[in-house]
């Protein structure tokens, strides 16, 4: 107290002094200062004469009573829709609990003492917002995000049904604790204080509602399936923390480590974080796409090898090696490079891919296995262009475009020859089912030394043969040049080797599995050379009985919409390219349904052609989004404008179409070309039409919404009077 005293007078004393020459010329300082500093030193002696010299240690950091900051009465509850972040409010908490501190010495006992404060935990409960909500993101604690998994945490969702929290009644009381119906809220169990100075840190939450209007379908409602990319990754499907040493390390000493598959504050593995992240706001999705990528190094199918092919071959996993079919990374290639790193991750490691159908099915998820190329062809290669014949093929090209050594319709292609069977043969090779050994969760490859397409493939169905199992699988995907290859007497050597793999997939898997092939939009109706002939190519695939569903990669377009009101579809009186019943108009109408484009300058000029089928009447045949149609009615191949005389082995309505791939991107008029996406190092990189580039998360809402409404109303999508079910499942 004297210190105070003494202090406060010597700066009014010194203030009426002024500056002493020396002190506050040479150092600045004014006499108040001066003062205050000489009154403090005389009343800190008379402080230590009365009440001890303070020499013996004082125990710090104890606190005797715990204020809660965001707690009262009154406050409003929030409500929210989407996703926001929310501060939070306490509306019930324990008493604290003390973890006392302890005194030691160090260096045995013989050291300077070391003195560990006293720690505090206490159980609270937030509330969050109304009720209810889908789920809890993001954490936060002082403004950093923090990891779930290093408290006991409890969400209530907000329903008007909740119970009790366990931990609130055990303290309270039976019946005494409130269940706060219709309010989200958590509760934190033994919060432990100490990282924040044994302060109740301020905590804010990432809550996650769905948007909610009476018959109105939303986003949670539309989104019943999602798909696992992107593919690649040595490591991404991994449930568990891998570490990868690096290389470059100083000689002599242990690599460097970091972890390659976390990369969240939530400290748990990105496949785990990104389950929790889909069932909160997405909790209707129940099945998904499992993609697993080879790579493809050649557009010429003969000269094209599918392997797996790592990021790096010189950096491994101590605690999960990088193997594929018995082989280590040291056996297979690194991926090309790009601005000094590989342009691709690498191809996931069998044990995280059999992790990963594990977890998924875990968490209540069907999965579809899905294997992918990824074509590794970079810029300036001098690899011969099949679909111009000149030197160089484009970068990181659509696998969509592995065809012929000369496409056809160039001259000296081989198509509709034996040479063109030859060239699809050597592109699927000879490995069979016996080739694969099949352990606990490992599989070995014993076969030809060849990297071709049946390894590619039999080698994913024995992987899932290991895990025990998926609930479907794709022999193939997307490869539109490969199926409209001809043979001799345009027969269709890629499809029937497809056929050929369905039934080795079949006996590898079982009958259990749901067994296709996920055709392009453009791919699975049919194929027209151009010259007048009009086959329905894939049917001996979609009609052989262990295909169990046609599949497509959905990507049609919904609108042609342009910038102002001078356009057809303004002036046919639609006001904006968001409204959902414009979108609708064009799941089975518009462009390649009523009309199409017959080139560049056309569709510049809005120049539609309508679709049409003369003295046939059967538009249908023409019009790739007439899915309806197409799957009630037989199916008649036309050679030279002329129908055969027999229909194909398609039996109508015989079995459910599945879109195993729709969507359009996040970007200004998507719903223009959902097929194309921007990827500058790609030459497959394109904006949709007439689209500006900006972001438009909208316009990606209002496509998936518009293709839910639609395909749920049972005008547009019938029961099938073979198998009892809808068109489209």
């Amino acid at each position: 107290m004297a210190t105070l005293v003494l202090s406060a007078a010597g700066a009014a004393i010194g203030s009426g002094v002024g500056t002493g020459a020396f002190l506050g010329g040479t150092l600045g300082l004014t006499g108040a200062v001066v003062g205050r500093a000489a009154g403090a030193v005389l009343g800190r002696a008379i402080d230590q004469r009365l009440l001890g010299l303070g020499s013996a240690p004082v125990p710090g950091g104890r606190i005797e009573r715990l204020r809660l900051t965001g707690a009262g009465e009154g406050v409003a509850l929030p409500r929210v829709w989407g996703r926001m972040r929310v501060p939070g409010h306490v509306i019930w908490a324990s008493d604290f609990q003390e973890l006392p501190g302890r005194s030691r010495r160090s260096k045995g006992g013989l050291g300077p003492h070391q003195t560990e404060a006293s720690r505090y935990v206490i159980s609270l409960a937030v509330a969050l917002c109304e009720g209810p909500i889908t789920g809890l993101g993001r954490i936060w604690a002082n403004g950093v995000e923090i990891a779930p998994r290093d408290m006991v945490i409890r969400l209530y969702h907000g329903t008007d049904d909740q119970a009790p929290d366990p931990a609130i009644e055990a303290i309270e009381g039976a019946g005494m604790a409130p269940a706060y119906r219709g309010t989200a809220y958590v509760v934190i169990e033994d919060m432990d204080l100490g990282p924040w100075g044994n302060r109740l840190p301020s905590l804010a939450f990432e809550v996650i509602r769905a948007a909610q209007a009476p018959g109105v379908t939303t986003l949670q409602d539309a989104v019943r399936a999602v798909a696992w990319m992107p593919g690649s990754g040595e490591y991404a499907l991994a449930t568990e923390p891998v570490l990868v040493e690096e290389s470059g390390g100083v000689p002599g000493l242990p690599a460097e480590q970091r972890v390659a598959n976390v990369n969240s504050p939530r400290g748990e593995s990105d496949l785990a974080a990104s389950v929790d992240a889909l069932q909160a706001a997405l909790p209707l999705v129940q099945s998904g796409l499992l993609i697993v990528s080879w790579f493809g190094d050649d557009l010429r199918c003969a000269d094209c090898t599918i392997r797996p092919k790592v990021e790096y071959g010189d950096r491994d996993s101590p605690n999960q090696p990088w193997r594929l079919g018995g082989l280590s990374r040291s056996d297979v290639p690194e991926l090309a490079r790009l601005g000094g790193g590989p342009v691709y991750g690498g191809t996931p490691s069998d044990q995280s891919v059999i992790q990963s159908i594990h977890a998924l099915q875990a968490a209540g998820q069907a999965v579809v296995y899905y294997p992918f190329i990824l074509m590794d062809v970079m810029e300036g290669n001098s690899l011969p262009n099949p679909w111009t014949g000149e030197e160089g093929q484009p970068p990181l090209p659509w696998r969509g475009r592995i065809t012929t050594a000369l496409a056809p319709g160039l001259p000296g292609t081989p198509d509709r020859s034996a040479a063109a069977e030859a060239e699809v043969a050597a592109f699927f090779g000879t490995a069979q089912p016996g080739d694969f050994t099949i352990g606990d969760g490992a599989v070995t490859y014993t076969g030809p030394d060849e990297w071709s397409y049946r390894r590619f493939i039999l080698h994913q169905a024995a992987l899932c043969a290991a895990a025990g199992g998926v609930d479907a699988f794709c022999v193939g995907s997307e490869m539109r040049g490969l199926t409209q290859i001809r043979g001799a007497g345009d027969s269709f050597p890629a499809v029937a080797a497809l056929r050929l793999l369905l039934g080795d997939v079949r006996a590898m898997l079982g009958p259990e599995v749901k067994l296709t092939y996920a055709a392009d939009w453009s791919e699975y109706w049919g194929y027209n050379d151009g010259q007048g002939n009009r086959y329905f190519h894939l049917d001996p695939l979609w009609a052989d009985d262990d295909c169990d569903v046609i599949a497509i990669d959905n990507y049609m377009p919904l609108s042609d919409w342009r910038e102002g009101d001078d356009h057809a579809d303004a002036r046919a009186g639609w006001r904006s390219i968001y409204d959902i019943d414009y979108l609708k108009a064009n799941v089975a109408g518009g462009e390649g349904y009523d009309w199409f484009y017959p080139d560049t300058p056309a569709r510049r000029a809005q120049d539609r052609v309508p679709i049409t089928d003369g003295a046939n009447a059967q538009p249908w045949v023409f019009r790739y989004k007439d899915l309806l149609n197409w799957w009630r009615n037989a199916h008649v191949d036309r050679i030279g404008g002329v129908p055969v005389a027999e229909p194909t082995d398609w039996a109508p309505a015989s079995k459910p179409v599945w879109f195993t791939e729709f969507g359009c991107a996040a970007i200004d008029k998507g719903t223009n070309q959902p097929n194309v996406f921007l990827d500058p190092k790609s030459s497959e990189s394109f904006v949709p039409y007439f689209s500006t580039g900006a972001r438009d998360d909208v316009i990606q809402m209002q496509y998936l919404r518009a293709m839910a409404e639609y395909w749920q109303d049972p005008a547009h999508n019938p029961v099938s009077p073979v198998y009892g079910a809808p068109m489209v499942d």
